[in-house]
């Protein structure tokens, strides 16, 4: 890594400024070739001079950060130059044709987790703030990027350390045998870090719902005034709506922010018996949605009985309440008139959403499973330390606490690691 890698760091197209960013040693020799402004160049200041980008110049800022006290861990130049396709790819081309490599896909924060400045985690945290679509996203995006979940899976390691110290005294020292109360010590750390890996996982289905969104299906009889509704909820005139039955014909999606989590909605086809061959695929679609949902609105007509399974998270509504009002719904609302509509807002935010405002959480998939190996071998450790000797149950330890460091990259291989970075965009 001894290279200097230079990309653009900023969205590509017009904008007030843009920026190129250096990184690696030798930085800053490379900078003062193309940049003037008459004076030293100081860690962590800005200075304002000219761009030399050979076929034209550009008045715009440097600023230096010496290493270890950068992004990267090493040293870091930043050009700040006016916004705009053709004078930041100038910069850039010039940084290239004096030494600088282009960067790969997520490389700086490459640098930054190899060279000790954030963790794995940490790095998929700032991903996911990046590519936030909603408040909830950006929050639990910066609660890993201020390693919550690395500190949380470090002091859990360091429980299990703890066991292994003592299994290996006895190993080192078999005369001595471990002592009744060393062996109580050994049970209540294996206990705590079962109970709270056990909370972990549980926790997986709210980070879901916070990474990807809630997913609500509106599903009722043709007609019942599901686009209307789907369109009142988007706030804008997503799905086609007609007084003639059966006009969607496939799912139509669209999506809202609903107290700071995403929601996304799926308007459905008319659930009924059709001898029509679209309809029919319309209608297996909208099932086939229903299943896979979060939660269901169903636009309940007067004495339609439920059809869903018991586990269903189901919010009955009674539309057209400027029309007539549902009994037995747990909401009646006029997607014309807006009666009701916030007020499903908000109970859509108390049936999906409330769960999920604050707290830790497992947003990605390859953090719920190096948690769920690490619970499986402390409950295999758990299972074994009355019965059976130390050095048995010692390697379950150890391969949960192995498991935990996959979460930091303490213990992830190369591969997971180079898989998650080339994510990234270049420039990150």
């Amino acid at each position: 890594m001894n290279d200097v890698i230079s990309a653009i760091a900023t969205a590509q197209g017009r904008g007030g400024i843009a920026v190129v960013r250096l990184s690696g040693e030798g930085s800053l020799g490379l900078a003062k070739k193309m940049f003037s402004h008459g004076g030293e160049y100081l860690p962590n200041t800005m200075y304002a001079g000219t761009i030399d980008c050979g076929s034209f110049q550009d008045y715009g800022m440097c600023v230096y950060f010496r290493a270890p006290k950068s992004f990267t861990g090493e040293d870091c130049v930043e050009f700040h130059c006016h916004g705009g396709t053709e004078i930041a790819r100038g910069v850039l081309e010039r940084t290239l044709a004096l030494g600088a490599r282009l960067a790969d896909r997520g490389e700086f924060t490459k640098r930054a987790f190899l060279n000790g400045k954030l963790s794995l985690a940490a790095a998929e945290g700032m991903a996911d703030m990046i590519n936030a679509e909603s408040l909830a996203q950006v929050r639990a995006g910066f609660s890993l990027y201020t390693e919550s979940l690395t500190n949380e899976g470090r002091r859990l390691q360091a429980l299990l350390t703890e066991c292994l110290a003592s299994i290996d005294a006895d190993v080192d020292y078999p005369e001595e045998d471990l002592n009744p109360r060393s062996r109580e010590e050994i049970l209540q750390r294996l206990t705590a870090a079962e109970e709270e890996l056990f909370r972990l996982l549980k926790s997986y289905r709210a980070g879901k719902k916070i990474k990807d969104g809630v997913n609500v299906v509106l599903c009722g009889k043709p007609n019942a005034g599901k686009s209307t509704l789907f369109n009142a909820l988007l706030g804008c005139d997503r799905a086609i709506v007609s007084a003639t039955a059966g006009t969607t014909r496939d799912t139509v999606e669209g999506s809202a922010e609903l107290g700071g989590v995403l929601f996304r909605f799926t308007d459905t086809a008319g659930l009924r018996e059709s001898g029509d061959e679209i309809e029919r695929e319309g209608i297996r679609r909208a099932e086939n949605a229903i299943k896979a949902a979060d939660a269901v609105l169903w636009l309940k007509e007067e004495g339609e009985a439920p059809f869903f399974p018991k586990e269903a998270n189901v919010i009955t509504v009674g539309a057209k309440s400027d029309l007539r009002r549902i009994p037995d719904c747990d909401i009646n609302v006029s997607a014309r008139t807006g009666e009701g509509i916030e007020e499903l807002k908000n109970l859509l935010v108390e049936r999906c959403g409330g769960t999920i405002s604050g707290g830790l959480f497992l947003l990605e998939a390859r953090h719920y499973s190096a948690a769920e190996r690490a619970y499986g071998h402390v409950k295999s450790a758990l299972s074994s330390v009355k019965t059976l000797p130390p050095e048995l149950y010692a390697e379950d330890i150890r391969r949960a606490w192995e498991a935990l460091g996959e979460i930091s990259g303490e213990t992830a291989t190369e591969a997971i690691i180079t898989e998650i970075f080339e994510k990234f965009c270049v420039g990150k």
